[in-house]
């Protein structure tokens, strides 16, 4: 069994604090220290981000927008920017690479920094992040919290132990211990069902899941056995991926009213696929199967799916795929409540065009 930390990487993990509520806040001064939700607040609204203010409340993201505003009735709804979000993300993203090309984001608005080998030779990661959370403060007028410490799993964790704006460090020898203590369901990669699971074993913390074996937990969880065992104890040999292997990209939405009519269904596949294109595009991916989701007033869901011969190449690809498929469900029984749409079959386009090059040279050549 390897040690905890045994290579003794150096990780840190930056999480924005409120990213989408504090951008907001950022750039309306009447929203700063007010309550406030990103998303809709409609009956069928979800709140995408909260702010501070606003989870003192109980407001969470992910919540129904009506929820949200029984917790706290002064809640003020804002309409998402994804554009303003991506945008900061960016530069964010451009503090990391001063530091480290081995960089791994996971949204808009956290990622892992792999800075063992920096790019300016810097011994202490603790200063790399102290460094990058100055410079995101002072460029984008925005706060970031960090994790430190030899591996994902640890330095995760620890970027939520003093938010917001905070900084932990977790030193290698102290990573058993500060596992041991950790709530099992606070560790990523156990989600709420696999928690609930432990508890009913008696699995409550760290220390609880230590002492059982591998071959016992392998009899409840089976393949992700090795995982648990390696997190109790502080082990987590994942690298940090700078191109993460993504297996689909999708976009949906949820309406205000359901919708029945084929031409205002079209109209809003038409943005959907063009969101979707621009994600394709910012993930330099391509895929080969294209898959329209419905789900109906009555919650029922939809799915219909087309494998191409070649990749979609534009938005309006998308759209025309996605158009054949709705209106092969058409009429629909009773209006649709969402409409997504998604590509999937992905491959890295790079990988794509390497593989469309070699095979122009294998007919010149050949």
């Amino acid at each position: 069994m390897p040690e905890a930390c045994g290579q003794h990487r150096k990780i840190i993990h930056i999480d924005m604090d409120a990213f989408y509520a504090s951008v907001e806040q950022r750039d309306d001064p009447v929203l700063r220290g007010q309550p406030i939700a990103v998303g809709g607040g409609g009956p069928r609204g979800v709140v995408a981000a909260a702010s501070y203010e606003a989870r003192k409340f109980g407001v969470r993201s992910a919540m129904p927008g009506a929820q949200a505003r029984r917790l706290c009735p002064d809640l003020i709804f804002v309409r998402a920017r994804f554009d303003a979000y991506r945008e900061v993300s960016q530069q964010i993203r451009a503090i990391f690479e001063r530091f480290t090309d081995v960089i791994q984001p996971l949204s808009l608005d956290e990622a892992y920094l792999d800075v063992t080998h920096n790019k300016l030779g810097i011994v202490s990661a603790t200063y790399i992040a102290q460094e990058i959370r100055r410079l995101i403060r002072e460029e984008t007028g925005l706060t970031a919290s960090a994790g430190v410490s030899c591996n994902k799993l640890i330095a995760k964790l620890a970027s939520d132990q003093n938010k917001p704006d905070g900084l932990c460090v977790v030193k290698p020898e102290d990573a058993e211990a500060f596992m041991s203590t950790m709530p099992v369901a606070r560790i990523h990669g156990i989600g709420p069902v696999t928690a609930r699971r432990m508890a009913t074993l008696g699995i409550h913390s760290g220390e609880d899941l230590k002492a059982w074996t591998l071959p016992a937990l392998q009899r409840h969880f089976g393949r992700t056995a090795s995982f648990y065992h390696g997190a109790a104890r502080g082990i987590d040999e994942r690298p940090v991926r700078d191109r993460e292997v993504r297996k689909s990209i999708s976009v949906e939405d949820t309406f205000e009213t359901d919708i029945g009519a084929e031409e205002r269904l079209i109209a809003e596949l038409e943005k959907i696929a063009a969101r979707l294109w621009e994600r394709v595009i910012a993930a330099r991916a391509t895929g080969r199967t294209v898959t329209l989701k419905i789900k109906l007033g009555d919650f029922r869901i939809l799915t219909r799916s087309r494998t191409l011969s070649a990749p979609p190449v534009n938005a309006e690809d998308l759209l025309a795929i996605g158009t054949e498929l709705l209106r092969a469900q058409m009429p629909l029984p009773i209006g649709a409540r969402l409409l997504g749409l998604g590509l999937s079959n992905l491959v890295d386009s790079s990988d794509d065009e390497e593989e469309q090059e070699s095979a122009q040279l294998r007919l010149a050549f050949g």
